[in-house]
């Protein structure tokens, strides 16, 4: 008997001291919240936001989609918020104890709110992309991650803060690392700021046809920070500095709208003026009667020199297709009515040629 004695003693003993000072009934209680809790996250998960995501989707606009979305995270994570912050202060911690549950609630309500913060930035990208004609997509990307990274080292910070780390002189070693970082990384610097120059000058975006002089041509693939990627014409991925953009011409494919033609067609010297006036008007006429030209930018088919070896014509003319692989097209067809108007006039076309004079002594 005495020892069922002992044993009910030490048994409500350990029940009412329990943990920290808090007795074990406290503790079930409090778990018992929490769960609570994480009932209502799942019901959340699976009833609200599924719900939310059901009306957003009958609307026409997007702007209602992405705020939930985004929003889909902190709204599961607030269940846990909640239900720590009641759960703890139903218990009765000591002293010690109660100061790091409340650093530990404070953590949580941090988190949350500075993860509500980064989360709206995502709906905000959907606003600015109204205003393509100031801001192209990839600055407006830009804009966005920086202001993410930016949020979330302010979100770690306050976080450090509440737990006693003090971020000043963290902040001051930072800086003096950043003094020698930039000193040995001048060019990555100056591939951010190119790259930056380059999306607000709108001078090319992804899907664009550019030609760099000498560096490269192909399709943009993707503008990043310190480089371009670039798929070329052979389906190799080439990686450009954006300083590369800033220091040579860069020229825009894509945006040509009329494609030019500009060639000299070289006669032979026996072709008589006739002929020569013939020919001209011929080509010139073919050119402003076909529907591929735009003729208002000006069509110019005109004697231009007396080479070494040939009388050059100079053709010039605008294609109304913006299209590469048309402008292709057109260019054969004129090519070969330029071939059947010589030919029909009884020209013939010069090569380079040089006459050897042999003198007999």
């Amino acid at each position: 008997m005495e020892l069922f004695n002992n044993f009910s003693e030490l048994f409500l003993s350990v029940w009412s001291k329990g943990i920290h000072g808090v007795d074990i009934f406290q503790i079930l209680i409090g778990i018992s919240i929490f769960f609570i809790f994480l009932i209502f996250r799942g019901i959340i998960s699976k009833v609200i936001i599924k719900r939310l995501q059901s009306i957003a989707k009958k609307t026409t606009n997007k702007l209602d989609d992405t705020f939930v979305q985004a929003m889909e995270g902190p709204a599961r994570f607030l269940p846990i918020v909640l239900g720590f912050f009641i759960a703890s202060y139903y218990m009765s911690f000591a002293e010690d104890g109660r100061a790091v549950v409340d650093t530990i609630n404070r953590t949580l309500i941090t988190i949350f709110i500075f993860w509500v913060i980064h989360q709206i930035i995502e709906p905000i990208s959907y606003i600015l992309s109204g205003l393509d004609k100031m801001l192209t997509r990839e600055l407006i990307g830009w804009i966005i991650k920086s202001l993410k990274i930016l949020i979330f080292i302010l979100g770690l910070a306050a976080v450090l803060e509440l737990w006693g780390i003090k971020i000043g002189p963290i902040i001051a070693g930072l800086g003096l690392f950043g003094v020698a970082v930039a000193l040995g990384a001048q060019d990555l610097f100056k591939n951010l700021i190119s790259g930056i120059l380059v999306l607000v000058e709108k001078r090319f975006k992804i899907g664009d046809w550019i030609m760099v002089d000498g560096i490269i041509e192909g399709i943009v693939e993707k503008i990043g920070f310190r480089s371009t990627t670039i798929r070329k014409f052979d389906k190799s991925l080439a990686i450009i500095p954006n300083f590369q953009f800033a220091e040579n011409a860069v020229i825009n494919v894509s945006e040509t709208s009329n494609w030019l033609i500009s060639w000299i067609i070289t006669l032979q010297y026996d072709t008589t003026v006739n002929q020569l006036k013939t020919i001209r008007d011929q080509i010139e006429n073919y050119i402003n009667k076909s529907e591929d030209y735009n003729t208002s930018v000006g069509v110019a088919v005109r004697i231009d020199k007396f080479s070494d070896s040939s009388i050059d014509m100079y053709v010039r003319c605008f294609t109304k297709t913006d299209s590469w692989n048309e402008w292709l097209s057109v260019k054969e067809r004129l090519a070969i009515e330029i071939k059947q108007i010589v030919e029909k006039n009884n020209a013939s076309f010069a090569f380079p040629s040089q006459s050897i004079y042999i003198e007999k002594k």
